[in-house]
C-alpha cells in the first residue's frame, strides 16, 4: 500500500496495490490495519456511493458537525474525480486551505479526509461512481455545506465554471467566512 501525506499532512492519499492475472485483478481496498499504519485510527460505521451521470457534475463541499463529525474514506470505483478537502478547523495551521487529488478507476487512489474537513469534487468524466466509508453515522441536522466556489477558498477546479452542475442545496451553500466555529482543533 502506497501511502502519501499531501501538503495538509492530515489528508493522507492511499494507494492499495492490485493483484493482476489473465483474468483481471485482485485488491484489498481496506484493511483496519494497514489504516492504522497509515495513520487512520477511527472506527468506519456508514459506507456511502454516488453515481454521477455527467462530466462537470459538483458535490459538496459538505461536512457534519459535533456530535455526527464524519472522516471521510473516498475513493472512485468507475469514471474519474477531482477530490477537494478543506481545513474547517479553528485554531488549525491550515485553517482555510486546501488540498486535491484525482482519484479514479485507473490510478486506484483512494484519499482520507479527516473529520473537521469540508469535502468535495468534481467528476471528470460521465457516469462516476465513488463510495466512501464515513466515521460517523449521517445526521440532517448536523449536515453543512460551503459553496463549491467561494472567493474566500479560491480552490482550482478543473473544467469550465459555467458548466458545473450542482444540486439545489449546493447552488446556495454559504462561504466559507460564514463557517466559523463549526470545528476547533
Amino acid at each position: 500500500m502506497k501511502v502519501e501525506h499531501l501538503d495538509i499532512p492530515d489528508v493522507i492519499l492511499i494507494t492499495p496495490p492490485r493483484f493482476r492475472d489473465s483474468r483481471g485483478f485482485f485488491s484489498e481496498t481496506y484493511n483496519v490495519e494497514r489504516m492504522k499504519e497509515a495513520g487512520i485510527n477511527l472506527p468506519f460505521v456508514q459506507d456511502n456511493q454516488s453515481l454521477s451521470r455527467q462530466k462537470g457534475v459538483v458535490r459538496g463541499l459538505h461536512c457534519q458537525v459535533a456530535p455526527y463529525v464524519q472522516g471521510k474514506l473516498v475513493r472512485c470505483m468507475k469514471g474519474a474525480i477531482w477530490d477537494v478537502a478543506v481545513d474547517a478547523r479553528i485554531g488549525s495551521p491550515t485553517y482555510g486551505k486546501w488540498v486535491a487529488a484525482e482519484l479514479s478507476e485507473e490510478n486506484w487512489s483512494q484519499l482520507w479526509i479527516p473529520p473537521g474537513f469540508l469535502h468535495g469534487f468534481m467528476t471528470l468524466t460521465e457516469n462516476v461512481e465513488v463510495q466512501y466509508k464515513c466515521t460517523g453515522l449521517y445526521d440532517k441536522a448536523s449536515e453543512r455545506g460551503v459553496i463549491w466556489n467561494c472567493p474566500y477558498l479560491n480552490i482550482t477546479w478543473p473544467g469550465d465554471p459555467a458548466n458545473v452542475i450542482l444540486s439545489d442545496k449546493d447552488q446556495v451553500a454559504p462561504h466559507f467566512n460564514e463557517a466559523k466555529d463549526w470545528f476547533s482543533v
